[in-house]
């Protein structure tokens, strides 16, 4: 355990599942978002306003040790606020002398082209959101590089699992169906293989970051299941696992979501990221791994505990081993 206190900026699904893996370690936390409340034990204090704003945000992070980043604005909003929520943090967390651990996905890469993403694949990103993933990763390296702070960067897939609601491609539109034996609906060619993140992996991830003498300076992907599956598999899993005789899904055709784009802001931006899910999708996180002892949460385990969160949304996820 890193002491000190522990500030993560936002109080989404990766925020909540970061401060599950902090407390378990006992450390003390402090959250921040725009409203100052959370689903959260009363014991964690909740600071509101607007991280963007490098006065508010160093004042919310006064007294850290170590600073998380997980904060992630509608996806239609990226352009316009995502730099500057990540430029107050870092500012934040400069001030404070704080390590700063920032949450990415991988979607500066560009297409897979046939090979497993690892961490040191060059950027080839050929999207408007994987070249703003760029940009603000190149922040963070600079600002590390430059002795300014200690900066360690954690990536995910797609992600799964307890609060992960809408957002996740496995989340609202499956896990419901299959506990009612109803028809679910994914994205994109569910035949391909298809690396998908545990939701609470991420945050053990992120917490192993802000305490191990090894993470600073480097980019690591959040641990994944070394046997990757595809999209149907897993689906297959989660209505065997919810008790159903037999899978109902399809798939929304990319006629429906273009038509959906004419209205629909968020959907407009999903279209340029379903590359993703037209061929082989593999994110290796050996690294983490093998350097840092991080293991991802076995899948039958993940998707038993993601169906627990749908039935009992109150039920605190068990307990695992700190890696």
């Amino acid at each position: 355990m890193t002491p000190g206190l522990h500030v993560i900026f936002g109080t989404g699904a990766i925020g909540l599942a970061t401060l599950d893996s902090l407390r378990r370690r006992g450390s003390t936390v402090r959250m921040v978002n725009r409203s100052g409340t959370a689903q959260v034990p009363n014991d964690v204090e909740v600071v509101a306003g607007d991280a963007a704003d490098p006065v508010f945000a160093a004042h919310a992070a006064r007294g850290a040790a170590v600073v998380y980043q997980t904060m992630n604005p509608p996806y239609h909003q990226w352009g316009a606020r995502f730099p500057a929520l990540q430029a107050g943090v870092l500012a934040a967390a400069e001030a404070t002398g704080a390590r700063l651990v920032s949450m990415e996905n991988v979607y500066m890469y560009g297409r897979p082209a046939g090979r497993p993403l690892t961490e040191d694949r060059p950027n080839n990103a050929h999207t408007g959101k994987g070249r703003l993933r760029v940009d603000m990763a190149d922040e963070l390296l600079r600002a590390h590089q430059a002795g300014r702070l200690e900066v360690a960067i954690g990536r995910a897939s797609d992600y799964f699992g307890p609060r992960g609601g809408a957002q996740s491609n496995l989340g609202d539109r499956v896990f419901p169906a299959a506990l009612a034996g109803k028809t679910s609906s994914v994205l994109g060619d569910r035949h391909q293989p298809h690396t998908y993140t545990y939701i609470p992996d991420i945050g053990e991830g992120l917490a192993v970051l802000g305490e191990h003498p090894d993470g600073p300076g480097d980019i690591w992907h959040l641990p994944n299941d070394p046997q990757t599956r595809s999209t149907q598999a897993l689906v297959d899993t989660i209505y065997r696992k919810a008790g159903q005789p037999s899978t109902r899904i399809r798939t929304v055709p990319p006629f429906i979501l273009r038509a959906m784009a004419l209205t629909s802001a968020v959907v407009r931006e999903l279209l340029e990221m379903q590359y993703q899910f037209e061929e082989p999708f593999i994110v290796d996180s050996s690294k983490i791994t093998t350097r840092l002892g991080v293991t991802a949460t076995p899948l039958d385990q993940a998707i038993a505990e993601t169906l627990l969160s749908y039935t009992s949304p109150s039920q605190p996820r068990p307990e695992r081993a700190q890696s």
